[in-house]
């Protein structure tokens, strides 16, 4: 054999070897892809329905966050409204309510003025009596 002929040889070999290298490395490679392609597959069979459920979710907290806004402006209405009956029912009814309830303190008075005055009484402190003047005094 001469050294050309080696060398062919050698080369041959080479080649044979890196060849079969990548034909192992094409193959992972392959494999690999299949496997994501049906990761991928899986994925997008699951995400599609996730992604409806969101969306009518989200959908039906918005008309949620619609009746509530409907409500809260219902209530400050009914609040306005409330305070301007109060207001009015104070103004209307709170002046002659005043002068009714003066009058009947003074026709209280009055009759209590009238009744006949209660007899002397005297009261007894530790063996001395007390008139009723100094009596009164000292509650007063």
């Amino acid at each position: 054999m001469s050294g050309g002929e080696v060398a062919g040889i050698l080369v041959a070999v080479f080649w044979a070897i890196l060849v079969s290298f990548l034909a192992v490395a094409l193959v992972r490679l392959a494999q690999t892809l299949r496997a994501t392609t049906r990761l991928v597959t899986e994925v997008t069979d699951q995400a599609v329905p996730l992604l409806a459920d969101a969306s009518e979710t989200v959908r039906s907290a918005q008309t949620q966050l619609d009746r509530v806004d409907a409500i809260a402006s219902d209530v400050q209405e009914v609040t306005s409204n409330a305070s301007a009956l109060s207001t009015t029912v104070a103004s209307t009814f709170g002046g002659p309510l005043v002068k009714v309830a003066a009058f009947g303190y003074g026709v209280r008075r009055a009759i209590g003025r009238r009744t006949p005055a209660e007899p002397e009484r005297r009261t007894v402190l530790v063996g001395r009596t007390v008139p009723s003047a100094r009596r009164k005094k000292r509650k007063g």
